[in-house]
């Protein structure tokens, strides 16, 4: 037991400490459901879907485990250091880079074939977030896991006020995308209502909710690069992650959901 923890944190605590602390509690999340999901399939091997998977952040740590990765993305750059990663990591094998979107997936990816899917960074552009959310569940097996990860607009209300940029914090919230304005980089945010709503109808059940990066994301980077700190900083944002009224605002919403059993 203590031996399978030790692995499954290997990549959430990394040399340098933000990439631990913004990623931790998603991986606390996946790993709890990727082992029920091995339990429960009798497979140590599932198949994975990465869409916007890029350089494979996620999916070269998940074929470390050994898993066999999918990664949709749209870019030929990213999927070519995805390639990198994966034979560095010696996993090159368990990896395979499909070059497109979510509107393209039904093209990529056979429907119901995979254990879990990941959409992470991907329904804030994509042109219709409940259509490209119903093409990253049709992918999962019944019973299979999909792993969503969104900006959250009061997180980034609140980022921008601490900032000093008032005007734009109120764009923000007021913006029925969540944007701060013209110049703003992403088409929307979400809320928990919100990313919830794109579910409706959908044969699935909500696993968990978490905020991500609560506190991280407002801190001077030598406080959150700080060795003494990050134990400490960590703690604090598992803790936070699961807390009903600071969940709404995290910079990130995590929600992770299960397909029925049977269609």
């Amino acid at each position: 037991m203590a031996e399978d923890l030790l692995h499954s944190r290997r990549w959430t605590l990394r040399s340098d400490p933000r990439v631990g602390v913004r990623t931790a509690v998603i991986w606390d999340a996946l790993d709890a459901l990727v082992a029920e999901r091995v339990a429960a399939t009798g497979r140590q091997a599932l198949d994975v879907v990465d869409v916007g998977g890029g350089t494979g952040g996620f999916a070269v740590p998940l074929a470390d485990l050994g898993h066999h990765v999918t990664v949709v993305d749209p870019s030929p750059d990213a999927l070519a250091a995805l390639q990198r990663r994966a034979a560095e990591a010696g996993v090159a094998d368990r990896v395979t880079a499909r070059q497109g979107d979510a509107a393209t997936l039904g093209d990529l990816v056979p429907p119901a074939g995979a254990d879990v899917v990941l959409a992470h960074g991907v329904l804030e552009y994509v042109d219709d977030p409940r259509t490209a959310t119903r093409a990253a569940l049709a992918l999962l097996r019944p019973g299979g896991i999909a792993s969503l990860l969104v900006p959250q607009r009061l997180g980034a209300v609140l980022g921008r006020a601490v900032a000093g940029r008032f005007t734009d914090a109120r764009t923000l919230l007021d913006d029925p995308d969540g944007r701060a304005g013209d110049a703003d980089p992403l088409p929307r945010r979400f809320d928990v209502d919100g990313l919830l709503h794109l579910l409706d109808g959908e044969p699935v059940t909500v696993r968990s909710v978490h905020g991500v990066r609560l506190v991280a994301d407002l801190l001077p980077g030598a406080l959150v690069d700080d060795p003494a700190t990050t134990d400490a900083l960590l703690s604090l944002e598992r803790a936070a992650a699961v807390h009903p009224a600071l969940t709404a605002v995290a910079a990130q919403l995590h929600v992770a959901v299960q397909r029925a059993d049977s269609p």
